[in-house]
Order: C-alpha cells, then structure tokens, then sequence
C-alpha cells in the first residue's frame, strides 16, 4: 500500500469511524432534566465531549487501519486484483 493509499484509506476509515461514535452518550435537556436555553433546539446534547470523541475515534480507526495494513501487506487484499 502506498502512501496516498494509505492516508485515503485512513480518512475514510476515521470519518466512518466519527460517525458511528459521535452518537455515545448523547443526553438531551430533556434526558438530562435540564431547561432549554432560548434560541437552542431542543435535540442538542447537554455534554457533548467531543474531544473524548475525536480520540476514541483516533483509537479505533488507527486499529482498524492497522488491521487494513497487515492484511493487504501479506496479501490477503489486493486492490490491483480487484479492478482487473
């Protein structure tokens, strides 16, 4: 895998990865039994942490990415073969 493969293929690995993470722990004002401030919609969560997010995030998809790695580098995958 060369490099622009490899850093396109993390991206993508770690936007999916945001998007399934970025629902966790979600709490309403309502969930919560907080008031909603004037002006703010009623779905916006109370905490939403996303820094913790954007590591975990960072965690998981660099593991994925890594198994990615290891499986095209012993030849499990290879990307050339399937566009033949």
């Amino acid at each position: 895998m060369d490099l622009l493969t490899g850093v396109l293929s993390y991206g993508l690995i770690w936007w999916m990865v945001l998007f399934t993470v970025l629902p966790w722990g979600v709490r309403t004002p309502d969930e919560a039994d907080q008031a909603v401030e004037p002006g703010h919609a009623t779905s916006a969560p109370v905490r939403p942490r996303i820094l913790l997010k954007f590591a975990v995030t960072t965690a998981i998809a660099t593991a994925l990415f890594a198994i990615l790695w290891v499986v095209v580098a012993i030849g499990l995958l290879d990307f050339r073969a399937l566009v033949e």
